[in-house]
């Protein structure tokens, strides 16, 4: 507004200037011209001078309205705020007073508990001295000191906590007997009714039957040449003893008791027998029975429902038909739990291949076990691991006598099917002396713990039974004593399958009729 009518006096002012500068410097009819110019621009100076004003007027009264209306909404919202204001002050006051009086409440409470806690400390205190006139009465009344009566008292709960811990152990025992059993038997059933094998026994010695004692002499030779040259070439040792009739050969490779046992029946039938002869006839012994091993690892491999086995491992297998271990044939010992294994493993949905192909390797070390030095059990993961068999196979046949960790589940099952075959009623024996020896140390164990009266060994070894006291043995602690002679028995032998230990506690009442 202000610039236009500056612009509009600015003009005028011009108009007039320049009106007397024409008025002094030209003609009186120029400047009467002139003067009309001047008029009109003066006029033309008024009329601009008028539409500024009019427009400075305009352009005021504009602002004016907007700075209403500006100052009007910045009045409103002042309002808003003053209001929002007043109610957040009206919030803090109402909370002030319920903070205020929950403090007082809190004050009252702490007050009381303050008093009740004074109250707690002095019937505490007169407690205390209660109890300690009771206890003095007590000990004066029952003769013993607090000492002597806290030690009975720990006397009676240790008896009473024994016969509970013998309780407990026999209903855990119990159940868990009958469902392990339940499931153990279905299990072992459904894989051993599948498999049936022949019982084999003990072969350590080959006895060879001669048709008359001449024959004796014949096999010595001049000087002793023939028996040398047949001890010679085979590796082994021919026994001439009192047997009528026979001669026995005897040699740690079975391999090689066989190679024997073929020649020395063939130079007996044949009659001639003398060293070239004795050669002759082993090295056509030898190589029958090299294909023997061969085809008997093969039958064994398909007995058995494995496949993909290199050739010198089939040619171990087939060395274990020679190979006896407790009076069983290792290699019927080694299909019999390959087929254990493949039954179980498929009820319980493992590999079934790999699970056959651990068991029917699990004894291989026993082939080569008199020729290197260690347990079949590492010399047969060693020889896996040389073949390229996979590592869980070699830790199921390093581990399942407990030389090694078991990795797997599939060790554990070796373990499991190894025993199964070996302790079925028919599957070893044993000599007498060891027998004999066996069955002392499991007598010997049971007398050992205090309360037995006497320890017997039944049916073959497989169940210990043992009498005990009864005044000495509660009910409860047999279940006790049963689990602490199982155990010792676990840790300090060996031997095949399980034992069962039964505690017997008799009571009897005897009265005469007179």
């Amino acid at each position: 507004m202000i610039p236009l009518v500056v612009a509009a006096i600015v003009a005028g002012v011009m108009g007039i200037t320049v009106g007397f500068l024409v008025k002094g410097a030209l003609t009186r009819k120029d400047f009467q011209e002139a003067e009309r110019l001047s008029e009109k621009a003066r006029h033309e100076a008024e009329d601009i001078i008028k539409e500024a004003r009019i427009a400075a007027k305009e352009e005021l009264l504009r602002s004016r309205d907007e700075f209403e209306k500006s100052t009007r909404e910045r009045r409103q919202e002042l309002q808003k705020l003053e209001e929002r204001l007043a109610a957040k002050e009206t919030n803090i006051e109402r909370k002030a007073d319920l903070l205020e009086s929950r403090l007082t409440e809190i004050e009252k409470r702490e007050k009381a508990l303050r008093d009740g806690e004074e109250k707690q400390a002095e019937q505490k205190k007169r407690l205390d001295e209660l109890i300690h006139r009771e206890i003095e009465e007590l000990e004066r009344v029952a003769g013993m000191d607090r000492e002597e009566a806290r030690k009975l008292l720990l006397e009676r709960l240790a008896h009473e906590l024994e016969a509970e811990r013998g309780a407990l152990i026999r209903r855990f025992q119990d159940d868990a007997a009958q469902e392990l059993e339940r499931k153990a038997q279905e299990t072992m059933i459904n894989a051993m009714e599948r498999y049936a094998g022949d019982c084999a026994y003990e072969r350590t010695t080959a006895t060879i039957p001669l048709p008359n004692e001449e024959m004796k002499g014949r096999i010595i030779g001049r000087e002793g040449r023939n028996i040398r040259t047949i001890e010679a070439a085979c590796g082994v040792s021919v026994l001439i003893d009192d047997t009528p009739e026979a001669v026995v050969i005897s040699c740690f490779d079975p391999v090689r008791r066989e190679i024997a046992r073929v020649a020395m029946e063939r130079l007996v039938a044949d009659g001639r027998i003398h060293p070239t002869r004795i050669e002759d006839m082993v090295a056509k012994a030898t190589k029958e029975i090299e294909e023997e091993i061969r085809k008997v690892g093969k039958e064994a491999v398909d007995a058995a429902g494995v496949t993909g086995v290199r050739p010198n491992l089939v040619n171990l297998l087939g060395r274990l038909k020679y190979r006896y271990s407790y009076s069983q044939n290792v290699l019927r010992h080694s299909i019999e739990v390959a087929h254990l294994m493949g039954s179980i493993a498929a009820q319980l949905n493992l590999d079934e291949q790999k699970a056959r192909r651990a068991g029917l390797f699990h004894d291989i070390g026993k082939a080569v076990d008199h020729e290197v030095e260690g347990s079949h059990a590492a010399i047969g993961a060693d020889l896996l691991r040389r073949a390229g068999e996979g590592e869980d196979i070699v830790n199921a046949v390093a581990a399942h006598h407990e030389e090694a960790e078991k990795n797997t589940l599939l060790a554990n099952l070796v373990a499991i099917c190894d025993t199964i075959s070996a302790s079925r009623p028919g599957a070893r024996s044993e000599t007498t002396e060891l027998y004999l020896r066996r069955l002392e140390k499991l007598e010997s164990i049971g007398r050992e713990f205090d309360g037995v009266e006497g320890c017997y060994a039944i049916q073959a070894g497989r169940e210990l039974r043992v009498l005990i006291e009864p005044e000495k043995i509660t009910e409860n602690a047999a279940a006790v004593l049963a689990r602490d002679i199982a155990a010792r028995i676990e840790k300090e032998m060996r031997y095949p399958g399980q034992i069962k230990v039964t505690v017997v506690r008799e009571t009897r009442a005897v009265e005469y009729a007179k």
